[in-house]
């Protein structure tokens, strides 16, 4: 897209990513006024702010997670005026009701990616490509080595090592982010194996996603009162954060397999301590990444949290003008203690 820039339509903040001509902020990390919300994690969506607008189908997570706050809703892709401004909501493919933010004026298009993958996972509605002037975008998994398997092949393999542990008379105990990554897995568990615990975490959120349409296998909560002897074969889905919790204690014999785009890196399972290492992520990898840059034909780049440095240099590199975002977003945390989605559960 040729590009007519005035002004710099968005500017990184303190506070977050601002327009200042409609005083809006995205997905801020300090108490502002009007925050667009791209997705429910809590490194985008925080308390405090004054009011808040997101997709319809990421309102009930957002509200449940938040509490009480106030909170407006748009469908995908309707175009909303904020004081000249044109911002509008178009599916980011991470998570159950995630966005992209496409803001325009005069002419000018930016696009603010959140958090985004570009296969479709049967639970986040599919990604959208934007044409724009300039992209902003995520760089969690940036660089050649993540190359993602298909989900259905990921998937399989956890079926297949659940089957192999319920065999030997273990429980399975596997890690996902409570708000998406978990649902997404218990969707691809096969039932005829055993049965679906969740930690009380989890299973708040399956509850969410079951009221507004969402199904799901049906699944048990995992309590104290559960005797040992109950869970052999079956499967429990967990936190990041349970693993490394008292918690796991009242389990008998155990396998433990972490979820993660980080378990490409040799060793990073050892690190953790865990049996397992599945490679599945809610993020792009380096393919889709590429892809995604591309589809927007956009001149200029921001690149956030992730392998910013390395990333930007690449684009450049390839004649994209690029530049590194300095923002609070983590993505997707490596370390297993570190559970970005249960800090308000």
């Amino acid at each position: 897209m040729r590009q007519n820039r005035s002004n710099q339509l968005l500017k990184f903040t303190d506070k977050g990513i601002w327009c200042e001509k409609a005083d809006v902020y995205i997905d801020p990390w300090k108490k502002v006024k009007r925050a667009l919300i791209t997705h429910g994690h809590s490194d985008h969506a925080r308390t405090g702010h004054d009011s808040y607008l997101c997709t319809e189908s990421a309102a009930p997570a957002i509200k449940y997670r938040l509490g009480k706050i106030d909170v407006q809703t748009i469908p995908f892709s309707k175009p909303i005026r904020i004081n000249g401004v044109q911002f509008s909501f178009h599916p980011a493919g991470h998570i159950l009701g995630s966005a992209q933010i496409r803001v325009e004026y005069k002419g000018e298009v930016w696009v603010v990616s959140g958090d985004y993958k570009l296969e479709y996972d049967g639970l986040a509605e599919e990604f959208e490509p934007i044409e724009c002037h300039t992209f902003i975008t995520e760089s969690t998994f940036g660089l050649p080595v993540y190359d993602w398997r298909p989900q259905d092949e990921v998937l399989s393999a956890i079926n297949q090592w659940w089957k192999s542990n319920a065999e030997e008379g273990k429980t399975s105990i596997i890690t996902g982010y409570s708000l998406g990554k978990a649902q997404r897995i218990i969707r691809g568990l096969d039932r005829s194996i055993g049965e679906i615990y969740c930690h009380g975490a989890v299973e708040n959120i399956n509850e969410v996603c079951r009221i507004q349409g969402v199904e799901l296998p049906d699944t048990i909560l995992s309590t104290q009162e559960i005797p040992k002897k109950d869970y052999i074969g079956n499967i429990v889905v967990c936190p990041p954060s349970g693993i490394n919790s008292p918690w796991l204690k009242r389990f008998g014999s155990i396998s433990v397999a972490i979820c993660s785009g980080w378990m490409t890196l040799r060793g990073a399972r050892r690190r953790q301590g865990v049996d397992r290492g599945f490679v599945l992520s809610d993020h792009v990898d380096w393919k889709d990444l590429n892809r995604a840059v591309k589809e927007t034909k956009a001149e200029q780049i921001f690149v956030t949290h992730g392998y910013s440095d390395v990333y930007s240099r690449y684009l450049n590199a390839m004649g994209i003008n690029a530049l590194v975002a300095k923002t609070e977003y983590t993505g997707e945390s490596i370390d297993a203690a570190s559970d970005q989605n249960t800090s308000a559960i």
